[in-house]
Formats: C-alpha cells, structure tokens, sequence
C-alpha cells in the first residue's frame, strides 16, 4: 500500500526540499505553500501523515488540526518550526502532535519521524476499516437477531434467551448461529469483542 507524506510550509525552497528527501526515501510526497491549500486537498484512503510548518499566512498549523479533526481526517501531524521553544513544544504537543522539529531538520531524524507516524497511520487505517466492516456486518442483522445477540454477549445462555424473548431454545438457537455466521465470528468471544468494539451494550446480565 502507498504511504504518502504531506508537506504544508510556504517556504518554497524548505518545501521543496523535503518533498526530493521523501520522495529519495521511497515515499509519496505532495507539497502545498499554505494551510488552506491543503485544507482542500482530499486525504487518500491510505496510510498518511502531515508535516507541517507552525507559523504561516493564513490558518496556522494548530487551526489544521482543530480543522482535520472536526471533518474526522484526523492523521499523524509533525510540526516544523524556526522557533523552537519549550512552551511552544508544550503547546504543539498538547494539540495532538506526533513530533515537533526545529528547522534546519536532520534528514535522519525527519525520515524517523516520518517512518514512525505512517506507523501509527497504518495501525488507523486498519482500525477504521475494521470498525467500518464490523459496523456494516452489524446493519445485516434483523431486528430479533440483534435482541438475540445483546442478550448472548451478556452471558445468557439459550434458554435464558428463550424465556426473555417469548420464543423456543431451537429457535434461539437458530438466530445465533445466523448473528454468528453474519457478523463473520467463531466463538462467543469473538462476537464480544466484535460487539465492543461497536460499543454495544449487553441488554441484560445474567
């Protein structure tokens, strides 16, 4: 899978060359001279992170953030400063920063850096897709399979299950192999944590 690096910093020449040391590297890197140029870009569905210059005309690294966070692009950020201080370290940290660097950047660190938030992208990325798979699993579910399988992640037993519903022990059991087999899930610890994860609470403990 292509894992891209974008680079937001009006300073055409530092712009430039980050974008040859990442493209050296092996990387798909795409330059914008200003915040709200790339604020129009779309994100590709692929592992990313952005690194991004604090002080700029216009909307300033901290307002990126707040803004991908609010459409929910929220990626990995590296900022990049001239100005590198405590406080404002603090501050960048605070807003959700993977790394903060001082310019002029040692070309080790920067790939490192890099390298270690398309990590944490990628571990997104499969997070989301997951959730997005297990939630669209989840719609399939009729509305008696979905009371059956928040009574059985509460530790019911079938005939539990039965007399809470008014129906037979064959028929429940019926409908819980059909949750299974829709939800893709071996076990009943399977389908617990699959349930957990869309957050979905046990209609009743046993």
């Amino acid at each position: 899978m292509e894992r891209t690096v974008f680079v937001v910093d009006d300073d055409n020449m530092v712009r430039t060359a980050l974008l040859r040391l990442l493209a050296s590297a092996g990387y798909a890197a795409h330059g914008f001279a200003s915040a709200d140029e790339f604020l129009q870009a779309r994100l590709p569905a692929v592992p990313c992170c952005l690194l991004l210059d604090m002080k700029m005309p216009g909307s300033d690294g901290f307002e990126v953030v707040r803004r991908l966070e609010r459409r929910g692009d929220a990626i990995p950020v590296i900022f990049i400063s001239g100005y590198g201080t405590i406080p404002t370290t603090v501050q960048a940290m605070k807003a959700g920063a993977h790394e903060f660097l001082t310019k002029p950047i040692q070309d080790e660190r920067l790939l490192g850096a890099v390298e270690e938030a398309l990590q944490i992208a990628e571990r997104q990325l499969q997070s989301r897709t997951e959730h997005a798979a297990c939630t669209s699993r989840l719609e399939t579910l009729t509305p008696r399979e979905r009371e059956v399988l928040e009574l059985a992640i509460g530790g019911l037993l079938n005939k539990q299950i039965a007399t809470e519903l008014g129906i037979s022990e064959i028929t429940v059991k019926v409908h819980k192999r059909r949750v299974m087999d829709k939800m893709q899930t071996k076990t009943l610890a399977d389908l617990v944590r699959a349930a957990e994860r869309l957050q979905i609470s046990s209609a009743r403990q046993r």
